[in-house]
């Protein structure tokens, strides 16, 4: 097993030490820290929210609430998938079975 890299990243002005295992995990915390501080920026300019837990807390809220959309939606889309799949079942079977 390869050695673990050690990075930093600057999360809402706090510094974090982490380990990745690689460098595709490096870019993925990179980003990730990207997008929270965006987000953090917004959240600070365009709402009257000084206290950066609360910020944060809104952060992780959106982002937690972004993966449970696309899981329902997942979940609807494989549904909705498997109705027409079935459907088109029936309509191949009426059709051999004339």
């Amino acid at each position: 097993m390869g050695e673990s890299l050690k990075i930093k990243v600057t999360v809402a002005g706090r510094v974090y030490p982490l380990k990745v295992k690689n460098a595709n995990e490096e870019e993925g915390m990179r980003k990730a820290a990207t997008k929270i501080n965006d987000l953090v920026s917004n959240y600070e300019q365009n709402y009257a929210v000084s206290d950066k837990q609360d910020v944060l807390a809104m952060c992780a809220l959106q982002f937690a609430s972004l993966i449970e959309v696309n899981s329902i939606n997942k979940k609807e889309d494989l549904s909705e998938a498997l109705e027409k799949m079935n459907k088109l079942n029936v309509l191949i079977d009426k059709h051999l079975n004339k």
